[in-house]
């Protein structure tokens, strides 16, 4: 069952048009990747699915609904999490009001619970809860932006660039983080990602964008074994 479709979309910052007709769609509890160069389009896209910047063309819906023009908190109130490369935490709080802020729609009880389960995936941050979150490390801050995005039991989260800036040892962890989202829970995950070995290889498939528009589809492991693909876009 299709839970997302972006249908055709033309979006941009003010008159700057940088999607030029992009379609996606994804499965519930499907993975995709999405990868192109730089200038591609691909921070783009995931911020006019959340609703940050403008839709000028195109339709996006939501479980069969038209949320094309919702603001961002209505899809946060309608499952949506999102996770951008940068700002994905608030440094001068702590762990726990980093986490509280994430699940501000819930109740208090539902909060504590959600944390339990985060905690289940993130154990590291249960013993730094009281530390600033602009004091943990890369891996650290990025698993805390996650934890906070699923605060609030999303069926989509949206992950941009989910190992910038990190070794590459702290990737991996993040990485098995993002595979056991995927293999333990039914949320559907989209990942933006300049590592397109490690990211398409926890995806069920990966879409190629270059200049605004859709260049390729297919399988992950498919686009992982595609000569030209891997020559263009993968550094062979």
């Amino acid at each position: 069952m299709k839970i997302l479709e972006a249908n055709n979309i033309f979006a941009g910052y003010g008159k700057s048009e940088i999607l030029h007709g992009i379609s996606v769609c994804i499965e519930k509890g499907e993975a995709i990747t999405i990868i192109g160069p730089n200038g591609a389009g691909k921070s783009t896209l995931l911020k006019a699915i959340m609703g940050y910047i403008p839709v000028f063309k195109g339709d996006i819906y939501w479980k069969g609904e038209n949320i094309t023009h919702l603001e961002p908190h209505e899809k946060v109130s309608r499952g949506f999490g999102y996770v951008p490369q940068l700002g994905n935490v608030f440094p001068s709080l702590t762990v726990r009001e980093n986490l509280e802020m994430g699940g501000f729609i819930q109740r208090k009880e539902i909060i504590k619970e959600k944390m339990g389960k985060a905690f289940q995936l993130f154990p590291i941050l249960a013993d730094r809860l009281k530390q600033k979150a602009g004091t943990l490390s890369g891996g650290q801050r990025q698993m805390l932006g996650m934890a906070r995005a699923l605060m609030t039991d999303p069926g989509l989260l949206m992950l941009d660039e989910p190992s910038a800036g990190l070794s590459p040892k702290i990737s991996e962890e993040v990485f098995s983080t993002i595979s056991d989202i995927h293999n333990k829970t039914d949320i559907t995950i989209i990942i933006i990602e300049q590592d397109a070995y490690q990211s398409l290889s926890i995806s069920d498939r990966g879409y190629v964008l270059v200049m605004g528009q859709n260049e390729f589809e297919d399988r992950a492991e498919k686009i992982l074994s595609n000569e030209k693909i891997r020559e263009a876009y993968l550094g062979g």
